[in-house]
């Protein structure tokens, strides 16, 4: 919009244009039937107007309809000050669109930077956050509006006071988002508020129409009317679970500071009792760096179900500083073992054993080395009795130092060293001390078609250990030195081909990798933090078959594989993947870990399990993915998965998957179907079922329904999932999503996204944080 003729050194004239025009010059002119007045950026038309050029005043009766910039005002009578922008309306309706802020003006508050503050992160609270921060950011702020999106408004009053530029006060108001003739939402006001130049909405004795019924009121009511973050009351949340009943939620939203908030939950569980909860937001400049991070933490004094305190805390905490120092904090401790099965309804928390309490330290400074010092423990949650969960040694500390040369007198040189003191939280355990020192060198040959990478590499370690009083006696003191040896080779073919009609080029990609490593008895060396790595394609071409450094396996095998690929030569993305791969043993392998049997052959030479994998698009619909784990001596499958995918719009997707692993630590034979559809045009379904075969019981069950209607969206949906082996909880989701200005009920997007592959929301929800109560 314009800026007001008082601010422009211009004088900016005045048209007048009607059937019958009469007056005294310069001092009254009156302009009947179909009557015009004109100003840069300002059209008033009525069926009398009375202007008085002096005081630029006009009084305008009958049929009144006044356009400044996109804001449209009609009434039966209106007098305005025309330069100032002040005056009033009777009887008016208006309608205002803005262009959306796509930057922070200096001075004003920065944008939600979250898109739901109903969300639930891997902590399983009710109020987490993700920030979103980029280095070198100081304020909390979301991604931009694009930069055409307008935001639009209406609504009708008694009386419209205009109080200059972008500030209308109303008198018995009505406000909505919807488009003209459809009212099915909108608030109404004693008295209404709206500030455009801080893209705040605030009025008294507020009520929410849903249909024509009120659904909701309060006092007083403030929002957002340009995706701002600002202070109060949030819209409160509804739900009900099987094993905590009704829930109500009041969240209330604090803007701290541009680059710092707040969020206090308290939440009333009908079966358990009063919740309080807070999220704290922040980040800032310090110190040559950034700093950013996030404090949760909940109450719940005397839990009725189990006669309790229950609480959480959370802290995560980045860094950088100065001269290529960084660190991060992250730290999780619940009061119970079933905190997480009892009060969260996400599975990903629900199915939470060990929650890490960490501190770590980077220093990257040194461009071609870098270290890391690690302190690090778990809080062990044993949720289900019948299957415990071991505890893992705290490691205090454990410092990490990299170091890599790539092109070293034509060498690519390399070297990893460890130091780590390990500590168990039970007496019964062995503790010690472990240094790692792994120099390497490899002599890469690289051409476009082909390549060669011979490396030799020696692994030193060093253990220092002490044992419990009732232990057998051991060794205090271990050393292991062994050489290592591979070469790694691979070529591309390349060739034009053609598939269902299109022009694709199709690779062929054989690889060989040789491996070599001596036999050492490893039997008296502790298992601090080791275990059988998983067997899949980047296990296959690695040096060790187990994840961490207390074994180290003897090798005398040879890696094949090959890999096809389609490739769309005009973009070059990848269409579509095939790789075959196995592991020929000319040793037996005889390191081992504790409880398991090593790997003999009668035979001079043998073989791996044989690994198949394919991923990409078979229609240009439709995708599929397939892993496959064949035992070729047995003649059967020890696992795989296979899942498809139907994409053949947005909001329209169907997936199907099967997943088996008998030989797992836990056996794995389910099946699991989920999808988005769309019923007619205002409604769509969506649901999933996962279901173990080996258990006779669904592992999780969602289902429900969309309706979208333009301005509201209304989504109902029930989640059962299995807590433990014998436990299940459900919830009941109802969410109703007012666009434009907030959402009442329960949030179910975080659910729907993160467990029904390729959810699409088909109108986003509106930040809770802009409408608050």
């Amino acid at each position: 919009m314009l800026p007001p003729a008082s601010e422009s050194k211009v004088p900016r004239p005045v048209f007048l244009s009607a059937q019958r025009i009469s007056g005294v010059v310069d001092r009254e002119v009156v302009a009947e039937e179909n009557a015009e007045l004109r100003k840069v950026g300002t059209v008033l038309t009525a069926d009398r107007l009375t202007y008085w050029p002096v005081d630029d005043e006009v009084e305008a009766i009958g049929n009144v309809r006044i356009e400044q910039g996109e804001d449209l005002i009609s009434g039966p009578k209106a007098r305005l000050k025309i330069a100032d922008q002040v005056g009033f309306f009777d009887q008016a309706s208006y309608f205002v669109k803005r262009q959306a802020a796509t930057a922070t003006p200096a001075g004003k508050k920065s944008p939600s930077p979250w898109a739901e503050v109903q969300d639930e992160s891997e902590t399983g609270f009710a109020a987490p956050r993700v920030l979103g921060i980029k280095p070198g950011q100081t304020k909390l702020k979301s991604p931009a509006k694009p930069a055409n999106e307008l935001t639009e408004a209406r609504g009708e009053a008694e009386r419209i006071d205009l109080e200059g530029e972008n500030q209308y006060r109303m008198t018995s108001a009505t406000y909505t988002t919807c488009k003209p003739g459809n009212d099915d939402w909108y608030l109404s006001f004693a008295e209404l508020k709206l500030d455009y130049d801080n893209d705040v909405g605030s009025g008294d004795d507020a009520t929410v129409h849903f249909l024509g019924v009120p659904i909701l009121h309060s006092p007083w009511a403030s929002f957002s009317l340009n995706n701002e973050r600002k202070s109060g009351f949030l819209i409160p949340r509804y739900g009900s679970s099987s094993d905590s009943g009704f829930e109500f939620v009041l969240p209330y939203y604090w803007n701290i500071a541009p680059n710092m908030d707040a969020t206090v939950e308290s939440r009333i569980l009908s079966k358990r009792g009063f919740q309080l909860g807070t999220d704290f937001r922040y980040l800032n400049a310090a110190y040559g760096g950034t700093y950013r991070g996030e404090a949760l933490a909940e109450y719940l004094p005397d839990d009725r179900k189990t006669n309790t305190d229950r609480w959480g805390v959370v802290l995560n905490h980045n860094q950088t500083l100065a001269n290529g120092f960084s660190g991060t904090i992250n730290y999780t401790k619940v009061s119970d073992n079933n905190y997480y099965t009892d009060l969260s309804s996400q599975i990903t928390s629900t199915s939470k054993t060990q929650l890490l309490q960490q501190g770590v330290l980077n220093y990257g400074g040194g461009g071609w080395w870098n270290a890391t010092a690690n302190l690090q423990s778990f809080q062990t949650l044993q949720p289900d009795p019948k299957n415990p969960v071991a505890k893992p040694y705290r490691l205090l500390p454990q410092i990490t130092v990299n170091a890599r040369q790539p092109d070293l007198f034509s060498t690519d040189s390399a070297f990893f060293g460890q130091y780590t003191a390990f500590v168990h939280p039970d007496a019964d355990k062995v503790e010690g001390q472990r240094i790692v020192l792994q120099p390497q060198v490899s002599l890469p040959y690289i051409t476009p078609g082909w390549y060669v990478i011979p490396r030799l590499g020696v692994n030193f370690t060093e253990y220092s250990l002490s044992y419990p009083t009732s232990a057998t006696v051991l060794p205090t003191s271990i050393s292991r030195t062994l050489p290592i040896v591979s070469v790694d080779s691979g070529m591309t073919f390349e060739r034009s081909s053609n598939w269902f009609g299109r022009d694709y080029t199709q690779t062929l990609e054989p690889r060989l990798f040789y491996l070599s490593i001596p036999y050492q008895n490893q039997n008296n060396i502790p298992v601090f933090d080791t275990a059988l790595a998983d067997f899949n394609f980047a296990q296959i071409f690695a040096d060790n078959q187990f994840s961490g450094w207390d074994r180290i396996n003897n090798a005398n095998q040879l890696t094949a594989a090959v890999a096809s690929r389609l490739v769309d030569p005009s973009s070059g993305s990848e269409i579509m993947r095939a790789m075959v791969g196995e592991v020929f043993y000319f040793a037996d392998n005889r390191v081992v870990l504790p409880g398991t049997q090593a790997r003999t052959s009668d035979r001079k030479w043998d073989k791996s399990d044989l690994l198949a994998a394919f991923s990409g698009q078979l229609l240009p619909r439709l995708y599929a993915d397939a892993a496959v784990q064949y035992d070729i001596n047995d003649q059967r499958f020890q696992r795989y998965s296979l899942g498809t995918r139907y994409l053949p719009g947005p909001g329209k997707v169907l997936n199907a998957g099967y997943r088996y692993n008998v030989d797992a630590a836990t056996p794995i034979k389910e099946f699991d179907i989920s999808g988005q559809w769309p019923i007619n045009a205002r409604w769509q379904a969506v649901g999933r079922y996962n279901y173990s075969l080996i258990n006779s019981t669904p592992v999780e069950i969602i289902g429900g329904l969309e309706y979208h209607a333009g301005c509201w969206v209304l989504r109902t949906v029930a989640h059962r999932i299995q807590t433990t082996q014998a436990d299940s909880t459900t919830q009941f989701f109802v969410q109703l999503d007012l666009t434009g200005l907030s959402s009442i009920g329960t949030n179910p997007l975080t659910v729907l996204q993160r467990r029904v592959p390729g959810y699409a929301v088909g109108q986003p929800a509106t930040d809770p944080a802009l409408a608050e109560w």
